[in-house]
C-alpha cells in the first residue's frame, strides 16, 4: 500500500526546465510556505545579481561556484551550504559544473507562474 496520497510528487518523475545562459532547474517540492529546488549549471553560467523577499539556504551537491552576497565573494564548493537573508543582492558564477539545492521561504510563487524575471539569460 502507498502511503502517500496524490498530493505528493514523487521528484524523479519531474521534468528539467531550461533558463538559458547554461541553468536549468527541476522543483523537488513545495508548498506555500516552502520550496525545494534543484539547479543545474553548467561552467560559467551566471545567477545574475537579484534579490527577493524570501529566506534562501542553499546546498552546493557538486560544482564550484563564487557567490556574491552583500557585496561579499566567497567560494563554494561541494558539501558547502549558504544562508541568504530577504532582500539582500546575491548573485554566482559557475567556476565548475555542478549543482545546487534551493530552499526558498515562502515558495517562489514567481517561479511556479513563469512571471518572474529570468536570472540566467534567455530561455529563447
Amino acid at each position: 500500500m502507498n502511503r502517500f496520497s496524490e498530493k505528493y510528487v514523487i521528484t524523479k518523475n519531474m521534468e528539467w526546465e531550461e533558463l538559458g545562459g547554461g541553468v536549468s532547474r527541476k522543483f523537488l517540492g513545495y508548498d506555500n510556505q516552502i520550496m525545494m529546488v534543484r539547479v543545474k549549471f553548467e561552467t560559467g553560467a551566471l545567477g545574475s545579481p537579484h534579490q527577493h523577499f524570501h529566506t534562501q539556504a542553499t546546498f552546493c551537491a557538486s560544482g564550484k561556484f563564487e557567490f556574491e552576497i552583500d557585496g561579499v565573494k566567497q567560494i563554494v564548493e561541494a558539501g558547502d551550504g549558504v544562508y541568504i537573508e530577504p532582500n539582500l543582492m546575491h548573485s554566482a558564477v559557475c567556476l565548475e559544473a555542478g549543482e545546487l539545492i534551493d530552499t526558498f521561504s515562502p515558495v517562489r510563487e514567481d517561479f511556479l507562474s513563469g512571471d518572474g524575471v529570468s536570472y540566467f539569460g534567455d530561455k529563447s
